[in-house]
């Protein structure tokens, strides 16, 4: 392993035990988590007997270190609420959150590389500005309001597709794939606009480069010389806005399991928010946390592999 991806890897470690400590912090010094669990009407007596079975009695730094020990080994603890382990539950939520995520970054790829690279090559002609409208509009539409608009045409209006729900893949591939469809394009539309303008600005800044020119004077049209040459150079600022995009996709996650009613972490997050589940609500934030920087970690080792001046910084 070679030395600057020793040092990102241990600005990554330091980042999740820092983002630990402060999630840790902020929910804990915002009240009495046992009173708050049990509620303003609870007597004194229930208040100190929750304490003393979740050990909220102790000092903060020795409850930090049970609880941040007990993650390492999978415990995220018990709820205060429900009395329930939160740790599979996350494990459960998660799974689906992230088929949710995944399949909105693809459908949000397959509309922002070809449109992107259209709307820079067609630049100034119809078709072009058209992508450049479309997707100016779409950047300008929330994720929930495309699901609503979504599931007015194609659920309520056509009948082609389920409003809501969720089916386990491993059980009812088909069911899965049709309760999906709506939550994907709902969150990858989005997103694939967004995504589509930087793709555009990428590829017009390597239309200006010497080897395209080179290329095109081979007999490559522009479309041809990009694809064949310029992706790759393109690549590397779309990876970056990429890396930005997908955190932005798991916030959206969270309306939208609420819109097609999806048993995600971000739906799970709502409810235990709502519960004044604080514990839960620790350990669905922390992964949240980490997750993102896991994907700026992961963007930071890729762009170092595509670029050597990354790499060197």
């Amino acid at each position: 392993m070679t030395w600057p991806l020793l040092r990102r890897v241990g600005i990554f470690l330091l980042s999740v035990l820092v983002a630990s400590v402060a999630v840790f912090a902020l929910l804990t010094v915002l009240g009495d988590p046992a009173r708050t669990a049990l509620g303003t009407g609870a007597t004194d007596e229930a208040v100190a007997a929750l304490r003393t079975r979740f050990g909220l009695d102790r000092s903060l730094v020795t409850q930090y270190l049970d609880w941040a020990g007990g993650i390492l080994h999978g415990d995220f603890g018990v709820s205060y609420v429900s009395g329930v382990p939160i740790g599979p539950q996350i494990a459960d939520r998660l799974a689906v959150t992230l088929w949710l995520v995944a399949g909105a970054v693809v459908v949000s790829l397959v509309v922002a590389v070809p449109c992107g690279v259209l709307a820079a090559v067609r630049r100034g002609r119809p078709e072009g500005t058209l992508v450049s409208v479309l997707s100016q509009v779409g950047v300008a539409v929330p994720a929930f309001l495309a699901g609503l608009l979504l599931v007015t045409v194609f659920a309520v209006t056509l009948g082609w597709l389920p409003a809501n729900g969720y089916r386990v893949p491993a059980q009812d591939p088909g069911g899965f794939l049709a309760h999906m469809v709506l939550p994907w394009l709902s969150l990858g539309l989005v997103q694939g606009a967004v995504l589509t303008r930087y793709v555009r600005s990428a590829v017009l800044d390597e239309l200006n480069q010497d080897y395209l020119r080179t290329a095109r004077s081979t007999g490559l049209t522009t479309m041809q010389a990009v694809v064949r040459h310029g992706l790759r150079n393109a690549a590397l600022p779309v990876l970056t806005v990429l890396g930005v995009q997908l955190v932005t996709v798991l916030v959206g996650a969270v309306v939208v399991e609420r819109v097609f009613v999806i048993p995600g972490i971000g739906s799970w997050l709502a409810d235990s928010v709502g519960r004044q589940d604080l514990l839960a609500v620790q350990g669905i934030v922390l992964v949240l946390v980490v997750f993102a920087l896991a994907v700026s970690f992961l963007v930071d080792v890729a762009a170092a592999a595509l670029d050597p001046r990354v790499r060197r910084g």
